[in-house]
């Protein structure tokens, strides 16, 4: 199979209103561009990506991908003109080539395969991704002779009444022969009155010379839909969104309320797992068996354990190990990792921290490059100090320590195992295991001090 694939990724995307190149707008946790080049990857075709404004910034976010080659569109003068910068590339690989979209998320890896294969099948000179549609206006439409094959495609500015009547569109997809589609370049002129090259002239063209034209028609044209403002970007993600949400759900996940709940593409759930309404899971997030997230959640790029219980948890980059508690109003930072059967509870922030299996910080605490051990209690109000305006300092409090309510723990410093530290203490020097330690200053009580004081008051 000598098969490539040209994306058009050039466009402006003036009525997005951004600084931002259009086919890097995000929906589920990819660009625009990332889930076109996600749909051709299972086809291992030699891939080339047009850009035109914000070339570079797209270079950058698709660093990470081997062996794309990249094509600059220097004026933006239509769909035909974007493919000439890969005319080259091209014709030294022969065979076919697939001409997608990089605005058109949607698009399934099953579908580009199935247009692929029609296109072998038939020999074509080109095949055309179309579908049908309840409401055509505003799209090209495909029209087809008696024998049903497709001979033109048509504006619908430019369509007669008859013709505005044809529920099938086309989508911006095609599959080519290289050489049909280079030859069809060559004859390109912009007949039009934008003084445009147009994509669909090159079909117009082969149709005339009497080269094999298809059609793979979808039954659904929510594929074909592709993103020109904030409204079908939004409308994108949503639609994109509901087809994770249905994979987890399939593959045995409890999703409440999905029109609350939201993934990224590179989620993963086991099974049992219950999502419950306001959850919204980003990035690379995994979470295991048997376990429940939410209500009102948002974990980014974290990996959660199997019987976890997550409750209105905002966390970044953590670990939750099996059996945890965490939550209502908690936040696990960067670096956080709670035990196995640990309990991390209300208006608590862990930064940086390890806490071990069944640990429990349960009120009200700031825990900052620490290192809990098993079984430490962390009494409500506790404070690890360890920014001194200029470095972090570390924290370590001992398996089975105790630390009393409102205690300030001064890094660097060390709680032995088993030490008990009193309430409202502040801790500047390292606890031997299994000691007491406080730190009060001494109780002064003035009887009847109130009561004159209210007295004086009045007389003045």
């Amino acid at each position: 199979m000598n098969l490539s694939v040209v994306v058009l990724a050039a466009g402006e995307g003036t009525r997005l209103k951004s600084h931002i190149p259009k086919v890097l707008h995000e929906v589920v946790g990819r660009s625009l561009l990332e889930h076109v080049l996600d749909a051709v990857a299972p086809l291992k075709g030699s891939v080339g990506v047009v850009l035109g404004r914000g070339a570079d910034l797209v270079k950058e976010r698709l660093s990470y991908c081997v062996g794309l080659n990249f094509f600059l569109q220097k004026e933006r003068r239509g769909s035909g003109d974007a493919v000439k910068p890969t005319a080259g590339w091209l014709k030294k690989r022969g065979g076919d080539v697939l001409v997608l979209c990089g605005d058109a998320p949607l698009i399934r890896p099953e579908t580009i395969k199935a247009l692929y294969r029609l296109h072998a099948k038939q020999k074509n000179a080109v095949t055309l991704l179309t579908a049908t549609v309840d409401d055509a206006t505003g799209y090209g439409r495909v029209r087809r002779d008696v024998a049903g094959r497709p001979v033109a495609i048509v504006e619908h500015k430019d369509a007669s009444v008859d013709e505005r009547t044809i529920r099938e569109i086309n989508s911006g997809a095609y599959c080519f022969s290289v050489e049909d589609l280079l030859s069809g370049l060559t004859r390109l002129r912009p007949n039009n009155a934008k003084g445009e090259y147009y994509i669909t002239d090159v079909v117009a063209d082969i149709v005339g010379r009497g080269r094999p034209v298809g059609a793979l028609c979808l039954s659904n044209g929510e594929e074909i839909l592709g993103v020109n403002n904030r409204w079908e970007l939004a409308d994108a993600g949503r639609r994109l969104k509901d087809r994770l949400l249905r994979r987890l759900m399939d593959s045995g996940v409890t999703v409440v309320d999905p029109s609350s709940t939201w993934v990224d593409v590179g989620v993963r759930v086991g099974r049992d797992t219950i999502l419950e309404p306001g959850t919204l899971l980003k990035g690379n997030t995994s979470i295991g068996c048997q376990s429940v997230v939410g209500p009102w959640t948002r974990l980014t790029d974290c990996r959660v354990g199997d019987g976890v219980v997550l409750e209105a948890v905002f966390a970044e980059d953590a670990r939750v190990n099996n059996g945890a508690r965490v939550g209502p109003w908690a936040r696990l930072r960067p670096g956080a990792v709670v035990g196995s059967g640990a309990h991390v509870g209300n208006f608590v922030e862990i930064k940086k921290s390890r806490l071990g299996s069944g640990a429990k910080v349960n009120h009200l605490s700031y825990i900052g490059d620490a290192e809990v051990g098993a079984g430490v209690n962390v009494g409500a109000g506790v404070i690890t100090c360890n920014y001194d305006g200029f470095n972090k300092h570390p924290t370590v409090m001992g398996p089975g320590a105790f630390i009393g309510s409102n205690v300030n723990l001064v890094a660097p410093v060390r709680v032995g195992a088993g030490a008990v530290v009193g309430a409202g203490s502040t801790i500047t020097k390292n606890v031997p295991a299994d000691a007491l330690v406080l730190e009060r200053s001494s109780v002064v009580v003035k009887a009847g001090w109130a009561r004159e004081r209210r007295q004086r008051s009045k007389k003045t």
